[in-house]
């Protein structure tokens, strides 16, 4: 498939928005970035996945219910750090320093993800070309998952709506053992070429594999032995797993979203580029000051993919802004009180897509 279009309007939405939020900007005189309260978040998370793996590797709990638990809490921390700390210093709002964001960024690497595969699969693809089947790698999980209306339906899919967090749960794992390297060889994401690299992105890209290798299976080996170490090493990498695809795909897998997909002949979309956000994007339990603490404001997804560039300490101050923006122009807005009903209507949407045709 070719780069669809985005079709140019005089009357532009995203323009409407960006005026009213760098008014608000303007009005209160804050940062886009995240400051203090980022800099906060990203120590506690840092430390406490620190002090977990200490005590999991070098001081092991005698009781099993202990150790269990500390393995739990690693795939936690290492998806709070994810979402957090790599994410927005992904999107370069962590700090004001370029040299701080990347650094934020590649926190990604100590979790087990290339930050160069990432910053190409979600910064470029996936918030430019959200939902769009054959170009958004997001809703590419052929052939266990059927994502969307678009692609080819198997047998199987018919119970994907009871199978699905078994494919969840391995995210993790496949990130780190196979995905990027499938990157990386291919030189694409899905169908979209990737972006050249240069020589010190080989060098980061397998020195941080061979560190990433060290702390999660080297030395837990040699501390703990193989049997230990691949029991702790699943508990930790599945809990992460499932946790990163759950509240990634609450954010554009449900009942209510859409899957647009530009006109054969021109290649252009329905859609100015933020009309088209609106329609691929949904909030949940943005009411939640504990989710939107620890999934680093993805549950506000609308104003991220709107404004990726701000710092997600942001998102419940703008989200009345785009919310009443969205009122007056008449434009979607999707979102759940709660995220249960999020997973409910994921789960639901799962169903109907293993059903039609």
């Amino acid at each position: 498939m070719a780069v669809p279009k985005f079709p140019k309007s005089g009357n532009s939405f995203h323009v409407e928005l960006k005026n009213r939020i760098n008014d608000y900007f303007a009005t209160t005189g804050q940062s886009v970035t995240g400051g203090a309260r980022i800099y906060s978040k990203a120590i506690i998370l840092y430390a406490a996945l620190i002090y977990c793996y200490i005590q999991a590797v070098f001081f092991t709990p005698a009781n099993i219910w202990l150790d269990i638990l500390l393995c739990v809490a690693i795939g936690a921390l290492i998806s709070g750090v994810g979402f957090n700390v790599m994410h927005d210093g992904g999107h370069g709002s962590f700090s004001k320093s370029p040299a701080v964001n990347k650094i934020a960024a590649y926190s990604a690497e100590i979790v087990g993800a290339s930050q160069f595969m990432w910053n190409m699969k979600h910064n470029i693809i996936h918030h430019a070309f959200t939902n769009i089947d054959g170009v958004d790698d997001d809703i590419d999980a052929k052939p266990f998952l059927r994502m969307a209306s678009t692609q080819k339906k198997y047998k199987m899919h018919k119970f994907q709506h009871l199978y699905f967090w078994m494919f969840y749960s391995i995210l993790h794992i496949y990130w780190t053992l196979l995905s990027d390297y499938k990157k990386y060889f291919s030189r694409k994401i899905g169908e979209m070429p990737l972006k050249k690299m240069k020589p010190v992105d080989h060098i980061l890209f397998w020195g941080f594999k061979v560190v990433y290798y060290t702390l999660f299976i080297v030395i837990p080996i040699v501390r703990l032995g193989f049997e230990k170490w691949i029991i702790g090493y699943l508990i930790f990498s599945l809990t992460a797993g499932l946790i990163l695809s759950v509240v990634f795909q609450l954010a554009h897998t449900v009942e209510d979203t859409e899957f647009p997909m530009p006109d054969v002949a021109t290649g252009k979309l329905q859609d100015e580029w933020a009309v088209h956000q609106l329609k691929t994007t949904a909030n949940f339990a943005t009411n939640s000051k504990i989710i939107s603490w620890y999934v680093g404001g993805l549950n506000f997804q609308v104003e991220h993919h709107l404004f990726p560039k701000i710092s997600h300490v942001h998102y419940p101050a703008i989200n009345k802004i785009v919310k009443q923006a969205c009122k007056e122009y008449n434009v979607t807005y999707i979102e759940y009180k709660r995220m249960y009903q999020a997973f409910i209507s994921h789960v639901s949407f799962l169903k109907h897509m293993g059903q039609i045709a």
